[in-house]
């Protein structure tokens, strides 16, 4: 039997199957072995078989470890390089086993490499094939993105530009009327410009986010009333608000223009009429799901979910659905943001979004975002009453390094009637604050050369501990926003902005 098992050893050219006794040292050698590494059995028996490591691995001693964690572990495998008798490297999977006497005793060791050279070649050019086509498809879905972006930024410079030159002309001949309705026009589309600006970084997770403790029925039931006014009368608005419902921390405006997205979207899925249901519960994701769900987190999360009854939607458009600027809207209804922007919310929020639909039935989107344990606090929203103005003679101190930025600020901050002084920088700032002691507020971009406003605001504090501040930026990675959260206990206010946004962030500002 044992002479029938060698001849079948000997046999075997796929794998190299040699002998080892207890210190390593080459006691049999069948003919894969020689294949695969180039000696023959007299080169290599009485010889260790530390012969075929790398110089890398025999200095950290690899043979030697090998065959002691084959003894206290009764195996050892692992995927390496070895060397052929030429010198040249190949990438074996090895298995090392140990061998014992009838009273136990180690006698030796079962050596079984494999050449797998080919298949980790073929892996690995699998794997940049996979990459460059990655690439490719990520080079395509710039390519729609800044055209996308390119073809509708051109459209609003073109309303805000054509609009300034047409209001300059009419000014000149005394044409004040047509001046105001022209330089309306151009204020929609910056305003439109801007939220184009903001539902990119929203998909890009880039939007500044101000989270806090939400009641999500409370806030749905808020909402199906505005949508009842807004969405018209051949929509039926429906909601279904699940008892026990568990909190969410989340920006309140972004989940409000989320789900404000979703129901504009399923009121154009129903040209001619019908119903949109909004349905919140709780939802357990498990494991299974997670790991059939890219970056989604298994754990307890609140569902809001967005149901219509209109065309549905197609396999291959659900699969584009959450892509910038892709619709299905006609006649350039639609900018193609609104599923992006849902989608880079709920991401950005630690949470999930997922699109059911099927052609001529209608479509359900399921926002998902993780429960919060703590309790929320009720909010007091009083009506507004016009601009908030300044109390007093105020001071604000507006710190701006771009001359154009700082001069338009200026004008903002004294047209709210508050005394204004301005700075272009970190150390003029600082200088101000040195020879003043009533300035109310400090007004700081983030984004400065050399000394950014974080640094300035820690360095003027020191000055005047009781000093307000305020900051502001365009730009979402800086030195107050970590991945797309505000900083705790951080007033701030996002560029561009409105006068109306202005007025009431300084009051939030000096009130802190």
């Amino acid at each position: 039997m044992e002479q029938q098992f060698r001849l079948l050893v000997d046999g075997v050219t796929d794998y190299a199957i040699y002998m080892l006794d207890p210190e390593g040292v080459i006691t049999s050698w069948n003919a894969g072995a020689q294949r695969i590494k180039g000696y023959s059995a007299d080169e290599v028996i009485g010889r260790h078989y530390s012969l075929f490591f790398t110089e890398e691995d025999k200095a950290a001693a690899l043979p030697s470890k090998m065959l002691e964690e084959a003894l206290r572990n009764g195996r050892f495998e692992s995927e390496s390089t070895r060397l052929r008798k030429d010198g040249s490297r190949f990438r074996a999977h090895g298995i090392v086993n140990p061998i014992h006497d009838s009273a136990g005793r180690p006698i030796g060791f079962a050596k079984i490499t494999r050449d797998i050279t080919e298949r980790v070649e073929a892996e690995e050019k699998l794997r940049r094939t996979q990459e460059q086509l990655a690439q490719s498809q990520k080079m395509e879905s710039l390519g729609q993105l800044t055209g996308g972006m390119a073809h509708d930024f051109n459209n609003m410079l073109s309303v805000v530009t054509s609009a300034l030159q047409l209001s300059l002309r009419a000014l000149d001949r005394g044409e004040t009327d047509r001046a105001r309705v022209l330089i309306g026009n151009a204020n929609e589309g910056a305003v439109r410009a801007a939220e184009l600006v903001r539902r990119l970084l929203a998909f890009s997770r880039q939007q500044p986010l101000s989270p806090k403790p939400l009641d999500m029925n409370a806030l749905v039931a808020n909402l199906s009333e505005i949508l009842r006014r807004t969405l018209g009368e051949h929509i039926q608005v429906e909601t279904v608000l699940a008892g026990g419902l568990w909190n969410v921390n989340a920006d309140r405006s972004q989940l409000e223009n989320a789900i404000l997205n979703l129901a504009t979207n399923a009121r154009d899925a129903m040209p001619e009429g019908g119903k949109l249901t909004i349905e919140t519960c709780n939802a357990h994701l498990d494991d299974r799901y997670a790991a059939a769900h890219v970056d989604v987190p298994a754990g307890q999360y609140v569902l809001v979910a967005i149901t219509d009854n209109g065309i549905g939607m197609r396999k291959e458009q659900i699969a584009k659905a959450f892509e910038p600027f892709f619709t299905t809207k006609k006649d350039g209804r639609g900018t193609g943001l609104g599923l992006a922007q849902v989608y880079g919310f709920a991401k950005q929020s630690g949470g999930h979004a997922r699109i059911y639909s099927e052609l001529g039935q209608g479509t359900t989107v399921k926002l998902y975002l993780p429960r919060y344990m703590g309790a929320v606090t009720q909010e007091t929203a009083g009506a507004s009453q016009g601009l908030p103005l300044a109390a007093g003679r105020e001071i604000v101190l507006v710190v701006e390094d771009e001359a154009r930025v700082r001069q338009l600020t200026v004008e903002s901050v004294r047209e709210l009637g508050y005394t204004v002084l301005e700075a272009d920088g970190a150390d003029a700032a600082l200088k101000i604050l040195g020879s003043r002691d009533d300035i109310a507020l400090l007004f700081t971009d983030v984004v400065m050369p050399n000394v950014d406003g974080r640094k300035l605001a820690d360095a003027a504090l020191k000055l005047r501990p009781g000093l307000k501040v305020l900051f502001t930026t365009g730009f979402t990675r800086n030195a107050i926003i970590h991945r797309g959260m505000i900083d705790p206990g951080t007033n701030f206010i996002a560029k561009p902005f409105s006068l109306e946004e202005l007025a009431r962030k300084i009051r939030e500002a000096l009130a802190s």
